[in-house]
């Protein structure tokens, strides 16, 4: 069973940067896709950025295309997501998942508690 535990949220003013990680435990995710989902107040969970399982291919919303860069070290079981420019509409808590490469990018793994990211003007 894998449990996800993300990490780096903070609160910065726009225009500023963060850098978040995911790290699993419990199961190794290096043969994964492996994506990021950010909820804020009132939304949807949104899916905005994903990585294959190797780091070869990537998946950007474009909401955050240009902005956002995710990556991945198997090495250490882990996934990040550099989130360069922040702006108000970034704020939200942010969580990451396993997912399905091809198709929709469903969840496949139970939430963890997320981080959460507050961007002000």
């Amino acid at each position: 069973q894998v449990q996800l535990v993300e990490s780096g949220g903070g609160s910065v003013q726009a225009g500023g940067s963060l850098r978040l990680s995911c790290a699993s435990s419990g199961r190794n995710i290096s043969s994964n896709a492996m994506g990021w989902f950010r909820q804020a107040p009132g939304k949807e969970r949104e899916y905005h950025a994903g990585i294959n399982w190797s780091g070869g291919s990537t998946y950007y919303a474009d909401s955050v295309k240009g902005r956002f860069t995710i990556s991945r070290d198997n090495a250490k079981n882990s996934v990040y997501l550099q989130m360069n420019n922040l702006q108000p509409e970034d704020s939200a808590v942010y969580y990451c998942n396993l997912i399905r490469w091809t198709g929709a990018p469903v969840p496949l793994a139970s939430w963890g508690q997320g981080t959460q990211v507050a961007v002000s003007s």
